[in-house]
């Protein structure tokens, strides 16, 4: 049976995801991308492949089974919605549109109609007003899911590193008081099988950074290291796994180091992705693990600035189909198959 095609978000109209899924389809023979179609916006679509200068031709489908038939020759839109495409201008009834089609493109997904989610980037702010009461699309997924909103964490992964932050949006004066054996643990014990059935990683290696200058130096600057990161190390390893830690978080990134591990804990937000977006700026993806479903999404923003002038690289767009539809082959495997 072939697989099922991914589903993808319109994400906010005015921002530059419409433009760069159009670039994706364009290119989907030159970087070999699984099929997908879009959830809602065909016009929006049009409209932008046009601004970027994209002779394409957009498919509305009634069933979500033709979309692998139609995505050779056309791009596939399944639902009837649309919006205004201003670029740069981000409104009510674009904020509509993008809640509606993350809300069916997740159900469809859950419901096993799509092979897996990826989403394009949305204004938080301008669906709050529209009635989006989540942090962001991550705890929506999880919640679509049967899940409770923390249910799913968020790996950064690209061809040079992946990396996991324990704590995500939250201030940094906040970071020490989360920072718990409890919350290591539940990180660690997300990314372990999803290197495992995600990434074909038989034997993941977990490396943990340290929160403060030189992991605490042995107490001079933090306790920590000692007093929670280490103990929550130990325990991870008496159950089996490969994580060592905790490291200062300066050297961690080295050549050398990034040899020696398969994926990284870090802290607290920013540093997990500045050596992320240093190494993988152009191909980098967030995806969720911990979930049922497969999801992905470029590690950018709406970028209200640039968009519709053409200046927004595709690259992540493509490299979070791609990465979805690497997974969903992946899980689609038998037990014991190779998953190189």
């Amino acid at each position: 049976m072939a697989p099922l095609a991914l589903a993808v978000t319109i994400g906010d109209p005015a921002g530059v995801g419409p433009e760069l899924i159009v670039e994706a389809w364009a290119r989907r023979k030159e970087r070999r991308l699984p099929p997908f179609f879009v959830v809602h916006g065909r016009e929006v679509l049009l409209a932008a492949a046009q601004a970027r200068g994209i002779d394409i031709r957009v498919e509305p489908i009634a069933r979500r089974d033709q979309a692998a038939r139609v995505f050779p020759d056309a791009l596939p839109v399944y639902g009837d919605l649309d919006a205004d495409y201003t670029p740069g201008a981000p409104s009510r009834d674009g904020a509509k549109l993008a809640l509606e089609s993350l809300g069916d493109a997740a159900q469809m997904t859950v419901d096993g109609y799509a092979g897996g989610l990826v989403t394009a980037p949305i204004s938080k702010s301008r669906l709050v007003e529209v009635g989006f009461a989540h942090p962001g699309q991550t705890e929506y997924v999880s919640i679509a899911c049967g899940f409770n909103a923390g249910a799913g964490t968020m790996m950064l992964a690209g061809p040079r590193l992946r990396v996991v932050p324990v704590t995500v949006h939250i201030a940094l004066e906040d970071v020490p008081g989360r920072i718990t054996q409890d919350a290591i643990l539940g990180a660690a014990m997300a990314t372990v099988p999803a290197l495992r059935r995600d990434f074909g990683i038989a034997r993941p290696r977990i490396a943990v950074a340290g929160l403060n200058p030189h992991a605490g130096e042995d107490g001079r600057f933090g306790n920590q290291e000692a007093e929670i990161i280490a103990p929550a190390i130990q325990t991870l390893c008496e159950a089996g796994m490969d994580v060592r830690g905790p490291f200062p978080a300066d050297g961690l990134f080295s050549p050398p180091a990034l040899a020696t591990f398969d994926a990284a804990l870090c802290m607290y937000h920013d540093q997990a992705l500045i050596p992320f977006k240093a190494l993988d700026f152009e191909d980098g993806v967030n995806v969720t693990i911990g979930l049922p479903i497969v999801r992905t999404s470029p590690d950018h923003g709406t970028a209200f600035g640039i968009a519709g002038t053409g200046a927004a690289s595709a690259g992540p767009t493509i490299a979070a189909i791609r990465l979805a539809g690497e997974i969903m082959t992946r899980r689609s495997l038998p037990p014991g198959a190779a998953r190189g």
